[in-house]
């Protein structure tokens, strides 16, 4: 049977066109992860384009949604936090039948040059830096392969090398990579 007849292959050909008990997205939480595994691969790609599209719809619909309620909602949260004496954080408030809840979290960020200033002086003073800061040492992968090989067995023993999470993408034949 050519490939454009599969029960599974609906690229717009009006003659073949999906079976009623194709598993759609919606459908995909009821079925275990072997069900899903087992479904054929040609399905598996027009499901994995249809989620992607899904998301990329709904973070849109979100971004949007949220900037609406920022429109409507900013100006009175930063009244009440005037009110209540705080530059961020949350404040509650009430709009018709339902209490509002608006919450501007506190970003800090440290300057690390200052900071590394900060623990040299620390540490002259005799005192333990880590009574104070949180000290982290990362090695950037780039820079580790690019030492020479007596740098690299130095480190070696602090090195755990940990496989990420595997991302599978489903692509026809010949499509544009």
């Amino acid at each position: 049977m050519p490939a454009f007849q599969s029960l599974f292959t609906d690229h717009g050909d009006p003659f073949m066109p999906f079976p009623a008990n194709t598993p759609t997205p919606d459908d995909l939480p009821s079925l275990s992860v072997a069900e899903i595994a087992a479904l054929p691969v040609e399905l598996l790609a027009i499901l994995q384009r249809e989620i992607d599209e899904r998301l990329k719809r709904d973070k849109a619909a979100k971004t949007r949604f949220d900037a609406g309620l920022a429109i409507r909602y900013a100006t009175r949260a930063a009244e009440e936090r005037q009110t209540a004496g705080k530059d961020t954080g949350t404040v509650r408030f009430d709009d018709g039948d339902f209490t509002v809840v608006a919450d501007l979290p506190k970003r800090v960020d440290w300057d690390q040059d200052q900071l590394a200033a900060m623990v040299t002086r620390i540490r002259d003073a005799g005192d333990d830096p880590a009574e104070y800061v949180d000290l982290a040492y990362k090695v950037p992968e780039r820079k580790y392969s690019a030492w020479p090989e007596a740098i690299r067995q130095g480190f070696e023993p602090a090195r755990t090398v940990r496989p990420g999470t595997l991302k599978v993408e489903i692509l026809a034949q010949g499509a544009d990579q």
